[in-house]
């Protein structure tokens, strides 16, 4: 048995709390079973995003001519960009394992941990297996994977997650994605930009579910101007034979299929080269064994804490995706913040969850904070909305962006959300964070910030200056006819 003060379990943001307690002096354990850095900065954000980015430049070539410029992409080395991504994903990862073997007050252990007793981990696999940890304090912070639901014969056929999907040095000529929420749109976008005829079949309505309804309709019909979208279908069954993989797919909820309003009643087969699965993740607890360490789950199996992040264990705490609250990278910056201050401070904080924003890095960009229209009408709450368009400002008229940001307030004037479905709403999002973060939290933030002519914030700005509607419970009609003239 090794004894530390203070063992992580996971090398993502739950480094940062490890940190913390190794400049205090304390000894430090960090268990990790694949490279150090995390699903972030291995097989999330960074590359994806770093991916993506040579899709923007690509799409930018591509429209050239929109703007009277004659220009051709003369060829794509696909296999070295993805090359050079991963090649710097490695990088860093190997220099964080060095930091840390480098360091005096870590001992980084490889393998996975599970827990035998309170506070007291076992390593199995890996260099360190059969190592035991106890510890005064504990943080787990080992985070999830993708899921890959009960498909019938889905196991056998190769298909891919996010993970191998990063990793692909060849484009498919037509992917299937199965999956409707945020990987599959950027990674749907990824693919479709260098060259993949791209199908998408995802159960609900409409694409990004859990954004606001406006917003991820008017995503959902750009997504279906370039790629075969089946939105409102679930895939039932999987196959492979000749290099081709087929999914089945019925109309989603399956009462849906006596042609309900916006479904399709026929079952559909949708065939390509190549299957990925982009239908979430589940959190890395069902091998952690929490019950032996007096650590509750819920049903589907993320830890529970209470508002400071504290376990139901005693010195055990937990952060991050494996928490379930936001699974973000932010969010999980954000949580390792608060879990740092409360372990080490004076007084405890709960985490502050009122304006953690999200962003698609897809095309068309989408972000938002707060609030979402469909959970005000389910709230019964009373709120009033405005929607700018891009186009109707000089810089958004001038990229001949589409797309616009919808407003949502109380009566009162405070901000309850902003949705931005458009270019670089995961920049513009920003101001409307702030303001409800570290401002008043209401309309005047934004309409008394002097925003730059002709920029792209003013599309923001002209939708809290705009007319509102009022909306909730005696008011049902939308506002998208109203753009804040």
């Amino acid at each position: 048995m090794e004894e530390f003060d203070f063992l992580v379990i996971g090398s993502g943001s739950g480094l940062d709390v490890a940190n913390v307690a190794a400049n205090q002096g304390q000894s430090v354990a960090v268990v990790e079973k694949g490279p150090l850095g995390g699903t972030c900065l291995n097989r999330g954000c960074i590359p994806s995003k770093q991916l993506l980015y040579h899709a923007e430049v690509l799409e930018t070539v591509e429209r050239a001519g929109e703007f009277e410029i004659d220009a051709e992409v003369n060829g794509v080395d696909f296999a070295t960009i993805v090359e050079k991504v991963n090649d710097d994903v490695s990088g860093s990862s190997e220099s964080i394992r060095r930091g840390l073997e480098s360091s005096g007050q870590h001992t980084l252990f490889d393998g996975e941990a599970q827990f035998v007793d309170e506070r007291t981990v076992e390593v199995s696999g890996g260099e360190d297996d059969g190592a035991r940890i106890r510890a005064e304090t504990v943080l787990v912070a080992a985070g999830t994977r993708p899921h890959v639901p009960d498909i019938d014969g889905v196991e056998d056929v190769d298909y891919l997650t996010s993970t191998e999907a990063l990793q692909l040095e060849e484009v498919p000529d037509r992917l299937v994605v199965v999956g409707g929420g945020y990987i599959a749109a950027e990674l749907g976008h990824f693919f479709g930009t260098f060259g993949s005829d791209v199908s998408i079949v995802g159960r609900r309505p409409h694409l990004l579910p859990t954004t606001d309804e406006e917003v991820g309709e008017a995503f959902t019909e750009r997504y279906a101007d370039r790629f075969d979208v089946y939105a409102g279908y679930e895939a039932v069954a999987a196959r492979a034979s000749d290099g081709e993989v087929s999914v089945d797919a019925r109309p989603y909820p399956p009462e849906s299929s006596t042609g309900a309003e916006g479904s399709g009643s026929d079952d559909v087969t949708v065939t390509g080269d190549a299957l990925l699965m982009a239908t979430g993740r589940i959190p890395n607890t069902d091998t952690l064994n929490p019950a032996a360490a007096g650590i509750e789950t819920d049903d589907q199996g993320f830890v529970e804490t209470d508002e400071y992040l504290r376990t139901t264990a005693d010195g055990v705490w937990a952060l991050g995706d494996v928490v379930g609250e936001y699974l973000l990278k932010h969010n999980a910056n954000h949580e390792a913040r608060a879990v740092a201050r409360n372990v080490f401070g004076d007084d405890l904080e709960p985490v502050d969850y009122s304006a953690i924003p999200y962003a698609v890095f897809a095309s068309p960009e989408v972000a938002g904070v707060g609030a979402t229209e469909q959970e005000l009408r389910t709230a019964d709450a009373e709120f009033a909305t405005s929607v700018h368009r891009y186009d109707e400002t000089a810089r958004g008229d001038a990229m001949h962006a589409e797309g616009f940001v919808k407003v949502l307030i109380d009566l009162d004037g405070e901000i309850l959300g902003c949705h931005i479905v458009g270019p670089d709403a995961s920049s513009l999002i920003q101001e409307v964070v702030v303001a409800m973060q570290a401002g008043s939290g209401t309309v005047r933030d934004i309409r008394e910030s002097v925003h730059i002519h002709p920029a792209l914030p003013e599309v923001v700005d002209h939708a809290f200056a705009g007319q509102f509607s009022q909306g909730g419970s005696s008011h049902h009609g939308h506002s998208h006819h109203d753009h804040g003239h």
